[in-house]
């Protein structure tokens, strides 16, 4: 069964009432999360019912070894991931085996965040799960919970491989929620091509952030990486510093909580019960033009842990962070002090954001500790600076957290009265759950959605029809991709010999990939089935997470003190020889960067700019499986190769935005097999555009751009999952041809939903284009900070034509 509702709707009581029975009855129970934070909380709620028969316990990264012993022995109640799953208990079920012989029911808990590659090797490995839970004769219940998602049921399905039923109806008492989507505004500074640019929605959320905790106003802030977490909490500290140094020094007898300014002005709202709800390899970067028979291709490529911006220590993208002021983008006033590079003051530079304590509150404000009541919070804490923030916030000693999606899931951080959001998060149902967090109790709530300068964000922000009212995202996984079912083949069998009878556990496809890993001799076929013979792990073939390669270790170099990791892939993009590295605070400069020793030596510096790094693309047809005409055009589907290799990256000054120069890199191309959506115009289309004077080549080139933002609104994809390539003549097409294509090996389904979608997708390239303000072109609609040819030849006017003429019936 999967229940589907809202926020703070019970579904955490729907699945522990029938567990905690199970626990009592002599069974046992496994409970998968997608994160730590997760499922520490629901054990710390299971610790606080004092039941003497219910023993749970976690089963994870940070459970210590002289601990798992004993789980794996006396536990009743394990709470664990899908990595752990796959990469210990699973491969070691014999271990497991009094656990698995009682096993009542499985949750599966915040499962719609199983999807892209991620979700598909998560299906597989729920296939394996059932599969060894039949070896030891146990029959176990699943039971999934999930925010709202379209066809719930369905997804449930896919994602299990048994049939489902589902519980949809939400009738749990809400408060009202006021959304506000707001646009930051343009500034005097130009960018590329002398495109103006918007503030930081980073910068945005840190301003609003000192507000809301001024005004006494428990505030989460929702950051799209580990370094804008880290960088919203060190602005919004500085400016409190300075606002505490201001009152401290001023008033004899400091005066009440300030009421933050009423920033209305640009604000979309709408009041909701809330409605019913719904929410990478990676750099979607553009490359240099390349000419084929002296025409323009330009190039974007995916994102390598990028959307476009300078990358945190997890490859996720991370916006371009400017000083303090106000929302209306004027300068700050005396108690708001600009702030340096990374949102840091002038001056000092302000402790951790993991420094803090839990002093008891004093009879009166102490404007000393006002910048202590704001921290940041994402994974590569440990775990016990996790908990404590967690506990600091449920207190109230913390009013404000600048946090990754580590809290998007069910964390129980109830008493929130706000919660800002900088940044689409990636689909409708991750918005609502975000905004869910506050407001749990059944307050009334405040939630902010703060548009970074990115296609989608800007048509959001003027279309809101498109958020309110409208069903969430259907959720997309491939379990039948070969390159992920292939490595859960070969792990299945070294768990278990595969036999015949276990091949409709794993899909249609599983004799075909049999036979290749059969051919490239990973499995042996016996007459019993087929047998794993290798010496090495099978699970290390998986890399569920997408990052594929060993990662990179990430090592001081005056010290050897190991700072963190970074999957293969991503250190192209984020730790490139002369990087900006961020690490809990810590600003670093990558000195070298050797793939073939697996280090990137850093050392630490305190530079005033960030890096963009960026790539070129090629890209060929391997076989096209759909095609179908599409308005004076033709939509094709299919399997393409991708070669990209990271050439260049960009200096841009922290505060501004001002662009600093572009630093050569030498790196090794990558190849990529995967899947792409692309749309082709013969030339008696694209004739008349000629004639007229438009660049056919930077208007398929601006095409491109905005089409990948906003493919994320009609598939369950974040910008980097995807990447793209246009083309005014392709060698394999002989026509102009725009590519939008999956980012993962072998593809995630993303691409194909963007052919099912494609009128809805490229009428709304269209209208996003049209409706921002700039006259030739901006972030917010064209541009790619990625572009690896400097956002030209890019043709605004152009790209409007190209997709009116597209669009067009025949």
């Amino acid at each position: 069964m999967i229940i589907s509702t809202g926020t703070a709707s019970g579904k955490s009581l729907a699945y522990l009432t029938p567990a905690v029975a199970a626990c009592l009855d002599g069974g046992t129970i496994l409970y998968l999360t997608p994160t730590k934070a997760l499922a520490a909380d629901q054990l710390r709620s299971l610790r606080e019912l004092r039941i003497t028969q219910l023993r749970a316990a976690s089963f994870d990264g940070d459970t210590p070894f002289e601990e798992r012993t004993w789980v794996r022995q006396h536990a009743n109640y394990v709470l664990t991931n899908p990595d752990m799953l796959h990469r210990s208990i699973l491969p070691r079920h014999s271990q497991w085996s009094s656990f698995f012989r009682r096993l009542r029911m499985i949750v599966v808990d915040e499962c719609h965040g199983y999807r892209g590659v991620f979700g598909s090797h998560v299906a597989q490995i729920l296939r394996r799960l059932r599969r060894v839970c039949a070896r030891y004769g146990s029959r176990p219940t699943f039971l999934l919970a999930s925010a709202t998602a379209s066809e719930p049921g369905a997804f449930a399905m896919r994602l299990t491989g048994l049939e489902m039923d589902e519980v949809t109806v939400d009738a749990s008492p809400k408060g009202a929620t006021t959304i506000a989507l707001w646009e930051p505004p343009l500034t005097e500074l130009r960018g590329e091509g002398g495109a103006p640019v918007r503030r930081t929605a980073t910068a945005e959320a840190a301003d609003l952030l000192a507000d809301l905790v001024l005004a006494d106003v428990r505030t989460l802030a929702f950051v799209r990486s580990r370094r804008g977490a880290e960088t919203v909490a060190l602005t919004a500290r500085a400016k409190l510093a300075d606002v505490a140094f201001s009152l401290s020094g001023h008033f004899p007898n400091p005066p009440a909580p300030l009421t933050p300014a009423a920033h209305q002005d640009g604000l979309t709202t709408a009041h909701s019960s809330p409605a019913p709800h719904r929410e990478g390899p990676t750099t979607s970067q553009d490359s240099p033009a390349t000419h084929q028979d002296g025409l323009t291709t330009s190039q974007d490529g995916p994102a390598m842990g990028q959307d476009g911006a300078a990358t945190g220590p997890d490859g996720h993208a991370t916006d371009r962070d400017g000083h303090a002021t106000s929302l209306d983008g004027h300068a700050t006033s005396p108690d708001s002090h600009a702030t340096g590079q990374g949102g840091e003051a002038s001056g000092p530079v302000p402790e951790s954001s993991l420094n803090w304590a839990l002093p008891d509150s004093p009879p009166h404000p102490d404007w000393a500790e006002l910048p202590n009541k704001i921290a940041a919070y994402r994974a590569g804490y440990l775990a016990e600076d996790r908990r404590l923030l967690e506990k600091a916030l449920r207190a109230g000693t913390l009013m404000g957290l600048a946090t990754t999606n580590a809290l998007e899931l069910g964390v129980d951080v109830s008493g929130l009265d706000a919660v800002l959001i900088a940044g689409w998060p990636g689909t409708r149902a991750s918005l609502w759950q975000q905004a869910g967090r506050a407001g749990r109790d059944g307050q009334d709530a405040l939630a902010v959605l703060i548009a970074r300068d990115d296609p989608l964000d800007t048509y959001l922000v003027h279309h809101p029809q498109a958020l309110f009212g409208r069903p969430v995202e259907a959720i997309v996984l491939d379990p039948d991709n070969p390159y992920v079912l292939g490595p859960h083949l070969c792990a299945a069998a070294a768990e278990i010999p595969l036999t015949e009878d276990d091949l409709p556990i794993f899909g249609d496809t599983t004799s075909t990939v049999l036979d290749d890993l059969v051919a490239q001799a990973l499995l042996r076929r016996r007459p019993a089935g087929w047998f794993w013979t290798r010496r090495e792990r099978a699970t290390d073939l998986a890399d569920i997470r997408g990052g594929g390669g060993a990662p990179i270790q990430v090592v001081e170099s005056s010290t050897g003190r190991l700072l963190g990791s970074v999957d293969e892939p991503s250190a192209h993009t984020t730790v490139h020889t002369g990087a900006v590295y961020l690490h809990q605070g810590e600003t670093f400069l990558v000195e070298v960067l050797d793939l073939e020793a697996g280090v990137a030596l850093v050392s630490g510096a305190n530079p005033d700019f960030t890096t963009f790094a960026r790539d070129i693309t090629d890209i060929s047809i391997l076989a096209t499986q759909r095609s179908q005409p599409l308005g004076s055009g033709t939509l094709h589907f299919g399997e393409v190769e991708v070669t990209r290799q990271v050439v260049s990256y960009l200096k841009r000054r922290l505060q501004s935005g001002e662009m600093l120069g572009d630093e050569p890199l030498d790196l090794p191309p990558r190849t990529l097999r995967t899947r792409a959506v692309w749309w082709t115009l013969p030339a008696s289309a694209v004739a008349p555009l000629a004639e007229s004077g438009i660049d056919l080549g930077g208007a398929a080139h601006a095409a491109e751009h905005a089409s990948i933002g906003l493919l994320p609104l009609f598939a369950t994809c974040d910008r980097w999952d995807i990447g793209g390539v246009s083309t005014e003549l392709h060698a394999d097409t002989g026509l102009l041809t725009v590519f939008v294509y999956d980012g993962h090996e072998g593809g995630a389904g993303f691409a194909e939903r963007g052919y099912a979608r494609a009128a809805d997708w490229l009428t709304a390239t269209r209208e996003a284009i049209t409706s921002c303000e700039c006259e030739r072109g901006c972030p917010s609609c064209i541009q790619s900070p990625k572009c690896g040819n400097g956002n030209e030849p890019l043709h605004k006017r152009g790209a409007v034509r190209l997709l009116n003429t597209l669009l067009s019936p025949q």
